[in-house]
């Protein structure tokens, strides 16, 4: 099963000012990894805010019954696009989710931010 990256699109890299005649920074990362996932085969989304805007950049790794991870602080360049569609390939490979750390491209380490349990899928549940 793949994994959806879920990329806000109205986010700013920490520490710059507003662009107020260009797109912002999430958009740029948002052009970049949409890029990227195309050719590797990885659904993308995008939505106005994660609220992570104290970091910037940010994007959502998930996927139906395994666990969701929350990215932060990339600086929108392809390098940044690159390891995130990666690391979202993995943890579509992944039965829950995790992928080994020995395995994690480098440009998402130290990014991230939150790793949200998967909902419980049992039909039994509100």
């Amino acid at each position: 099963m793949s994994s959806t990256i879920t990329i806000c699109d109205t986010c700013r890299a920490p520490g710059t000012l507003p662009d107020l005649d260009g797109p912002r920074d999430g958009a740029k990362l948002a052009d970049l990894v949409e890029a990227a996932a195309e050719k590797a085969g990885v659904p993308t989304r995008r939505v106005s805010c994660l609220m992570g805007c104290e970091h910037g950049c940010n994007v959502a790794v998930q996927a139906p019954g395994k666990l969701t991870y929350v990215m932060g602080t990339f600086t929108p360049d392809a390098e940044a696009a690159d390891a995130i569609v990666d690391y979202a390939r993995l943890h579509g490979e992944s039965d829950s989710g995790v992928v080994p750390y020995r395995t994690w491209p480098q440009g998402v380490k130290g990014h991230f931010r939150a790793r949200i349990p998967a909902l419980d899928t049992g039909s039994d549940t509100p």
